[in-house]
């Protein structure tokens, strides 16, 4: 694995390190997969808008959801060929140094 790929799954295992970032994650990963608004996961999770805000961008940044805007909403889903890739590193790259499945 090149040096750049680790440290992006590195910035992304940090990104869901977080408690509430890991439940923002989890709620969008089950929610419609056109997008879950912004102020639906604030409800949900009972997370300060402020709080939310700063924790949707670092998972963003980190390529774990996309985001669009409809008029005044901002919708997040899931990028789940990012998180694939992200589980696939986990599983085939580090379960038996990469010689095959757990």
């Amino acid at each position: 694995m090149t040096g750049k790929r680790l440290e992006h799954h590195a910035e992304q295992l940090a990104a869901l390190g977080h408690p509430a970032r890991l439940a923002v994650v989890r709620y969008v990963v089950q929610g419609d997969p056109e997008g879950t608004a912004a102020g639906e996961i604030q409800s949900k999770l009972d997370i300060p808008a402020s709080t939310l805000s700063h924790h949707l961008e670092r998972l963003s940044s980190a390529g774990l959801l996309k985001s669009r805007r409809d008029g005044t909403f901002i919708y997040y889903r899931a990028d789940f060929e990012s998180l694939r890739a992200l589980t696939d590193y986990l599983w085939e790259d580090c379960c038996k140094r990469g010689q095959g499945c757990c």
